[in-house]
C-alpha cells in the first residue's frame, strides 16, 4: 500500500512529529510513504527512513497563522504559495497513493484551503482515487464561528472518508473542543494516543533529579525559560536545565545567558524524552506530544499552557490531566520564579505518578483503520 501525508507545522513541531510517528508506522507494517512537509526543517525529530518532501517553508507570524512568512521573513506572496501547491500535488501524483492523509486539515490550517482543496481535487481525479483520511489530535482549537465548522463538514463530505482522532476517548473525545455533528460523528475514528515508543533510560542517566524545562521544538517559551533561570537562583540545592527550541536557540541562549543564574541553558535534545525518566520534575508546555512524553514517563510535570493569541488548545488539555497525580497547572498570568518554586517543590515532594494506562498504540491503529479502508474498497 502506498501512503501519502500533508503536513504543515507553523509555530511549534508537534504536527510534524505526530506525522512523522504515523509514517514510521506505516513503514513497519511494510508500506510505502511518502510525507510532504511544509513548515520549516526541524532537523532535531527522528526522519530516518522516510521519503520526507520538503517543500518551500512557511511559519506563522507568531501566533498569527492567517499571515504566513517565508524563511526570509516575508509575507508569502500567490506565486511562494502557487509553487508549494504545484509540488505538493505533483509529488502526490508521482506517487498514485491508495491513502492520502491530511494532518489536520480541514479542522484547521484555514490559511492553506487553496493547496489543500488543489490536492484533494487532484486525489480525487487520480484512475485510482485515494482513500482520504483527516489526522487530527486529541484537542482542536475550537471554532470562533459556526460557519467554520460547517466548512469543514462540506469538506469533509465531498472528500473524507474517516478522520483519525489520535485520542483514547476514555479520557479526551472531539466534543470537548469541536461541534461534532451527526456526518462527522459517522467519519470519526479513535485511534489512541500517537506516541513513539517509551523510552529507555538514558545510558548515562543524564538528568538524574534534574528540573527539566521544555517549551517544545518552536520558538516559544520566553517567559516561562526566563522565569525558570529565576527560579533557579531560589533553588540553589537543585539542578535546573533549560533545553531552547527553535532553529535560533542558539541566539536566544545567547540573550538568555544574560541573567544571571545557575542553570544549564542548551537547545532540545533529542535524548530528551530519556532524560525525562530520570528528572525530578518538569515544567513545561502542554502541547500533544509533550503530554504524551510526561503520561510515558511518569515524571512530575508543571503544566504552563500556552496561551498567546487566544490559544486555548494547551489550556484544555492542561485542565484534563490536572485531576491525575502528579500533574499541577500553572497559567502565564499566575508565572512568577516565588509560584514556580512553591509548585515544583510541591511536585518533588510528591509520590511518584503511575505510568498511565492510556492508549498509545495510535500510530499503529491508524495503520489498521486504513488498511481496512483500503482493502474494503
Amino acid at each position: 500500500m502506498k501512503v501519502f501525508i500533508a503536513v504543515t507545522h507553523l509555530l511549534g513541531t508537534g504536527h510534524l512529529s505526530r506525522a512523522l510517528t504515523l509514517a514510521r508506522a506505516f513503514l513497519a507494517a511494510g508500506h510505502q510513504v511518502r510525507l510532504a512537509s511544509g513548515g520549516t526543517p526541524a532537523p532535531q525529530l527522528n526522519s530516518a527512513g522516510v521519503d520526507l518532501l520538503q517543500l518551500p517553508p512557511l511559519r506563522s507570524d507568531g501566533v498569527n497563522f492567517s499571515q504566513l512568512l517565508t524563511p526570509d521573513a516575508q509575507i508569502a506572496d500567490s506565486h511562494y504559495m502557487a509553487a508549494r501547491a504545484t509540488q505538493l500535488c505533483t509529488a502526490m501524483e508521482q506517487l498514485q497513493p491508495d491513502v492520502l492523509i491530511t494532518e489536520l486539515y480541514p479542522f484547521g490550517r484555514r490559511s492553506l484551503r487553496h493547496e489543500f482543496l488543489a490536492l484533494l481535487k487532484a486525489a480525487k481525479g487520480l484512475p485510482k482515487p485515494p482513500i482520504i483520511l483527516s489526522s487530527i489530535r486529541d484537542i482542536l482549537a475550537p471554532p470562533s464561528k459556526p460557519e467554520k465548522a460547517t466548512k469543514a463538514d462540506e469538506v469533509l463530505a465531498a472528500y473524507y472518508d474517516a478522520v483519525l482522532v489520535h485520542s483514547d476517548p476514555n479520557a479526551t473525545k472531539l466534543e470537548i473542543s469541536w461541534p461534532v455533528s451527526p456526518l462527522l460523528q459517522g467519519k470519526l475514528r479513535y485511534t489512541g494516543y500517537v506516541a513513539p515508543p517509551a523510552a529507555r533510560p538514558h545510558p548515562d542517566r543524564l538528568g538524574e533529579g534534574e528540573i527539566l524545562v521544555s517549551a517544545g521544538g518552536g520558538n516559544v517559551g520566553e517567559e516561562i525559560y526566563r522565569t525558570a533561570l529565576e527560579a533557579a537562583r531560589l533553588m540553589p540545592g537543585h539542578t535546573w536545565r533549560l533545553l531552547v527550541g527553535g532553529q535560533d536557540a542558539p541566539s536566544r541562549i545567547n540573550d538568555l545567558q544574560q541573567i544571571a543564574s545557575p542553570a544549564i541553558l542548551e537547545p532540545a535534545r533529542p535524548d530528551f524524552r530519556q532524560m525525562l525518566l530520570h528528572a525530578a520534575a518538569s515544567v513545561s508546555m502542554c502541547g500533544y506530544n509533550t503530554a504524551l512524553d510526561l503520561l510515558q514517563a511518569g515524571t512530575p510535570g508543571l503544566l504552563v499552557p500556552f496561551d498567546a493569541g487566544n490559544e486555548v488548545e494547551q489550556g484544555l488539555r492542561a485542565s484534563s490531566l490536572a485531576p491525575l497525580p502528579g500533574f499541577e497547572v500553572l497559567t502565564a498570568a499566575e508565572l512568577t520564579a516565588e509560584t514556580l518554586v512553591e509548585r515544583v517543590s510541591h511536585l518533588i515532594a510528591a509520590p511518584r505518578r503511575e505510568r498511565s494506562a492510556f492508549q498509545f498504540d495510535g500510530a499503529a491503529r491508524s495503520v489498521e483503520i486504513a488498511e481496512d479502508l483500503a482493502g474494503a474498497r
